[in-house]
């Protein structure tokens, strides 16, 4: 079977799950399905998913970090850890929001081919630097969508209406307990991968470590999340003040990573 029409089963395999999530969201029970084989029958596209990334991340013995393939990869891991967390957390609302994310990362880059591919000599040193620095984007992923959500129902609430796609959504203090998780666990990945950078720069890209504006932006963005767990720890903060920095804090992450790498391949076409 071509990758091509792995896509493509792939893609609608995403899209019709979306869509009966959906509909089961607004009939009121979805979450039920979520833990039965609606739920189950999620791990099939994710796993054709996760073949495809398979099959183009690793080209020729080198890693292919080329915008696409991060996308596409930071999105197949967000739908992996929401689809982990369902056993733990009603988290079928969050699913169906996360799905048509998953379709468009699976056919990003059938939908832009001649996207220049970045390639670098790999190492595990170097594949394990890159996974958990995935996982961190994953996860700050997750807590922005969550903190986007949080805001949303906070507002609805006080209009006292609120959508039914939105009526099945955890209490706002369990999503906010769970955002704080994620932002913890998520600032310690990034943690591990900015050291890692500084202290093994040359084994692990070959060359000794620079400061440059990449790096800036993830400083910049994991003093925001350290500030906000300290907050959080110290000063009570939450609702409000937690989305606020929560967004702010992925914002900066987004220029330090995808930020750079959009310019460099999609407009300076390096």
């Amino acid at each position: 079977m071509s990758n091509l029409v792995l896509t493509l089963i792939t893609f609608i395999a995403y899209s019709a799950l979306a869509f009966f999530f959906w509909r089961a969201q607004v009939a009121g029970n979805a979450e039920k399905l979520n833990r039965g084989n609606l739920g189950h029958a999620v791990g099939i596209p994710l796993a054709f998913h996760a073949w495809l990334l398979y099959e183009n991340l690793f080209v020729g013995g080198s890693l292919n970090l080329s915008l696409v393939y991060t996308l596409s990869l930071i999105l197949w891991l967000t739908l992996l850890v929401y689809w982990i967390g369902r056993f733990f957390y009603p988290l079928s609302c969050l699913l169906t929001l996360v799905l048509p994310l998953a379709a468009f990362g699976v056919a990003l880059p059938s939908l832009f081919p001649a996207v220049h591919k970045l390639a670098e000599p790999t190492s595990w040193m170097f594949d394990a630097h890159v996974l958990v620095a995935m996982l961190a984007y994953s996860l700050f992923t997750i807590a922005a969508l969550h903190a986007g959500l949080m805001s949303l129902v906070e507002r609805r609430l006080h209009r006292a209406t609120m959508p039914k796609i939105l009526i099945s959504l955890p209490p706002l203090l369990t999503m906010e307990t769970l955002l704080f998780r994620i932002i913890a666990i998520g600032m310690a990945l990034l943690t591990l991968t900015l050291a890692s950078g500084i202290l093994f720069s040359e084994q692990i890209f070959g060359k000794p470590w620079q400061f440059n504006h990449k790096v800036l932006f993830g400083f910049i963005s994991w003093g925001i999340f350290g500030v906000l767990l300290l907050g959080h720890s110290l000063q009570g903060w939450r609702g409000r003040t937690a989305v606020r920095w929560t967004l702010s804090g992925f914002g900066f992450l987004i220029l330090a990573y995808l930020g750079t790498k959009f310019v460099l391949e999609v407009i300076l076409h390096r």
